[in-house]
């Protein structure tokens, strides 16, 4: 008999949930069978599928090794360098400074990815024994952008960090550097439209089917020759949007070879530098207020 104790990370949920995730590899016919058959038990009782799991609950599998094994898939993780930078860590989230050329997610432009990175680290460092619940990353930025990205320890801050970024409690701030002179501060309100062939968008004036509104705005820092620093925040967050939006207004990120021109540069100068906490309750309401920064001369560029 094999006994799990319900962590944190998998209250809340119910328990045909759980074991669906927990035995990844098995149907769902076998886990109502085996409910159904008392082999797995909740707290030395019958279970019910919908019953919803509390912290502390002990899942009782009359199982054998073998069988738990069959329907079970240990992912591995290739173990690879650390490319990213801890900015900021607690026991619910962590906040770092992903390198520009390294993808956020796992996709088919190379081996490395940060997800991966942090689950390996985070393994190493708290022999992380959830058994349903991997660390995620809450905010995205694209391959050859730098900067801060959140990373959840726990479902709770999973959840929470989620619906913060959603509701646009959580403020986000980037540095660029565009081709040009801007000296007055811009408030660009604009439609964009996605080409899911080319992976690419397009800012449009007018609102259309399929197109959805983005917001950007922008304060000019410095201009050196013909290029000028920016401070850029997102009023909303969609893919490419300030790459895109800035390019549609004359003012193409350096660097940036979908939406820009060719200038020498291998990376798009646009950083994630500062993030502005807020919208966290019970437990996590201690991040409110809390304001991360990873400046510009911290940005990393992958080899």
């Amino acid at each position: 008999m094999k006994e799990i104790k319900i962590t944190k990370n998998e209250e809340g949920q119910r328990i045909d949930r759980f074991l669906r995730k927990y035995f990844n590899k098995a149907n769902r016919s076998f886990i109502y069978k085996m409910i159904r058959k008392k082999n797995i038990k909740l707290n030395n009782s019958r279970a019910e599928p919908e019953t919803l799991l509390k912290r502390d609950d002990l899942v009782q599998l009359y199982l054998s090794d073998s069988t738990i094994d069959k329907f079970r898939e240990k992912k591995s993780i290739e173990q690879t360098y650390i490319h990213f930078k801890i900015v900021y860590e607690d026991e619910n989230i962590l906040v770092v400074n992903k390198p520009a050329g390294l993808s956020t997610q796992p996709d088919k432009t190379g081996p490395i990815n940060l997800v991966d990175e942090i689950k390996m680290y985070l393994d190493a460092k708290e022999k992380n024994i959830s058994f349903t619940f991997k660390p995620a990353v809450c905010n995205r930025l694209d391959k050859n952008t730098s900067g801060l990205v959140i990373a959840a320890k726990n479902y709770d801050a999973l959840k929470q960090t989620n619906r913060a970024i959603r509701e646009r409690n959580i403020k986000k701030f980037y540095i660029a550097k565009v081709h040009g002179i801007i000296r007055e501060d811009l408030e660009l309100k604009d439609y964009l439209v996605k080409n899911e062939n080319k992976n690419m968008v397009k800012i449009i004036r007018e609102n259309r089917e399929n197109a959805k509104s983005v917001v950007t705005y922008a304060h000019p820092i410095e201009t050196r020759g013909n290029y000028t620093w920016l401070e850029v925040e997102i009023g909303t967050g969609r893919a490419h949007q300030i790459r895109a939006h800035l390019s549609s207004i004359g003012y193409p990120i350096v660097g940036d070879k979908k939406y820009g021109i060719k200038d020498g540069e291998r990376y798009q100068v646009l950083h994630a530098w500062k993030l502005l906490l807020s919208g966290y309750e019970g437990e996590l309401d201690y991040l409110n207020g809390m304001e991360v920064k990873s400046e510009i001369r911290d940005r990393i560029l992958l080899k």
